[in-house]
């Protein structure tokens, strides 16, 4: 028997989303002099623990939500200084794109590098103060319906749970949180906003999702080499033509680096291995300056939804809500969705504390919302920027980034053509018969790393005797399908060495390393066969990202 607590509202994830949903309802609730009760679960151990960003911030919805931040002590000490923006030919060349030749939306002046787990950190602050129940260490493992169908709230998983599914000499069950209304805003691929979509059909009348898995790894380097503010970009070698992406390297404060690289997970060839390109492309010289002489003190890795406007879904449902990653409300154009995912939260709560002061007991579809995202900044960014993502995929890179160049710097994203992408991410891997397979360079240990010692820099860790949280819906596919058609992609496009095919005797076994998992969402996103499900594991499990 789970015992239950009440709430006004329950917001799933204490990400930019979900915090700002928490930080703007009882801003209105304060200035109502009206009582809100309002939680947030996290799944991390802390706020910020699961937090992964480039991040390059725009500070537009930031300074709607707190217009005195500074003074409040925001963690935005690093202005952007300087763009570069660079188109990599192979292992040694690369050329510099003039600023005027990059599209408007990657020019970065007035926005700040930062942390976005600190900012989330500084965000949870900001909302405990505001009288908001902050729950780090408990993951949101399922949705609870009322009889009519719509969302009653959310259960935290079962802890104590042994992997053969028994209750151990800990078990603790889980705790069932009731709402007159749920947020969800778990990030990128969300399981629970992915029950959500589908139950609903929240994605019947949009384009499909489409995605990118970002790695990064935070270096410290030498005083001579930090250049504080300064914004490096570009794309091109490693990746083949066929394959979109591009890399990132921010001079943010301390004397560090980031550096990552995106890849779309629309690639064809099932042979490549994101984190190794990662690892060659550290030793390209436009990057290898800025990183020599330096030490690598953390990693991680994070699935991205890139499809922007035209992909988002019906964000609406009987007693609740999407919002931010969730959603899928990043801007592609900018490489941005902080923002984004803060002013679609702030919306949220004003949609929710509208209706709540009417006298609504809940349950209740809030059309109100689609009323005010419709008419905000963040509708007509999204808008302007819809054909981003699809000009990249359907041209390639020089002809798509010759469109969006006109697109946004002639039309300002109002071209009159709204380009389409609707090939699922998923189906697009070709057979490896197709490839040769990539042969990645040795890493040197300067400059470029293995899996394993890439991912204990996560300090990832998780309870061993637990039901395993990466569910195959049929065990067989790996070796019978997978492997034979695609040589078991999932050995290379998880950045941290979960899945592993394994010789044993005269044949093969497939291998699940959940204890490695960084909660990234790939293999979700990826596997050709649609057979891989990622759910919650045990609260405070996965990565804990001191600085990212």
């Amino acid at each position: 028997m789970r015992d239950s607590m009440e709430f006004d509202v329950v917001i799933v994830g204490a990400g930019p989303a979900g915090l700002s949903t928490a930080c703007r309802l009882m801003q209105q609730a304060q200035e109502a002099e009206k009582e809100l009760t309002v939680c947030v679960v996290e799944k991390g151990s802390e706020i910020g623990a699961h937090i992964l960003s480039g991040a390059v911030f725009e500070t537009r919805a930031l300074d709607e939500l707190f217009p005195n931040w500074q003074e409040l002590g925001a963690p935005l000490n690093t202005a952007v200084t300087e763009d570069e923006v660079y188109l990599l030919k192979d292992a040694k060349k690369g050329t510099r794109i003039p600023n005027a030749f990059v599209p408007k939306t990657m020019h970065n002046q007035g926005n700040y590098i930062i942390s976005l787990g600190n900012l989330c950190r500084w965000l949870a602050e900001q909302a405990e103060s505001l009288g908001v129940e902050v729950f780090p260490g408990f993951a949101a493992a399922e949705i609870l319906y009322n009889e009519d169908g719509s969302v009653k709230g959310i259960a935290t998983g079962d802890m104590g749970v042994t992997a053969a599914g028994e209750q151990g000499a800990n078990y603790t069950p889980g705790m069932e949180l009731h709402a007159k209304y749920t947020i969800f805003s778990e990030g990128c691929r969300g399981h629970l906003g992915k029950e959500l979509i589908a139950r609903y059909k929240l994605d019947s009348q949009s384009d499909c999702q489409h995605y990118g898995l970002g790695i990064k790894e935070l270096w410290d380097i030498p005083a001579e080499q930090h250049q504080p503010g300064l914004v490096v970009h570009g794309t091109g070698w490693p990746l083949d033509k066929d394959t979109s992406g591009g890399f990132f390297l921010y001079h943010t404060e301390n004397n560090q680096v980031v550096v990552g690289q995106i890849v779309d997970l629309n690639y064809a060839n099932p042979y490549l291995s994101p984190f190794d390109e990662l690892q060659r492309l550290k030793h390209h010289p436009v990057l290898a300056r800025h990183l020599q002489g330096g030490k690598r003190v953390s990693y991680g890795a994070r699935a991205i939804a890139k499809g922007g406007y035209n992909s988002l879904p019906k964000m609406t449902f009987p007693g609740g809500l999407l919002v931010g990653c969730d959603a899928g409300t990043l801007n592609f154009s900018k490489i941005k969705g902080s923002h984004t995912a803060m002013k679609s939260g702030m919306l949220a709560a004003e949609a929710i504390f509208q209706a709540l002061a009417k006298g609504d007991e809940g349950g209740n579809e809030l059309v109100g919302y689609t009323d005010l995202f419709e008419s905000s900044w963040l509708y007509d960014e999204l808008f302007r920027s819809r054909n981003f993502g699809p000009a990249m995929h359907k041209l390639g890179q020089w002809l798509g980034g010759a469109f969006n160049y006109v697109d946004q710097n002639w039309f300002g994203g109002r071209i009159p053509v709204t380009l389409r992408d609707n090939h699922p991410d998923h189906e697009q891997l070709k057979p490896a018969s197709s490839y040769q397979p990539i042969i990645y360079p040795k890493p040197d240990g300067k400059l470029s790393f293995d899996k394993l010692s890439s991912v204990f820099l996560s300090n990832t860790n998780h309870e061993e005797d637990q039901p395993c949280h990466l569910q195959l819906e049929n065990a067989d596919i790996p070796l019978q399908q997978n492997l034979v058609k695609f040589a078991e992609p999932a050995q290379r496009y998880c950045p941290a060495g979960v899945y592993e095919v394994i010789e044993e005797g005269e044949g093969e076994r497939f291998q699940i390393n959940a204890q490695n998992c960084l909660h990234c969402k790939t293999c979700d996103i990826k596997d050709p066969a649609q057979n891989i499900t990622w759910v919650t594991p045990e609260g405070m499990g996965g990565p804990n990202y001191p600085n990212m």
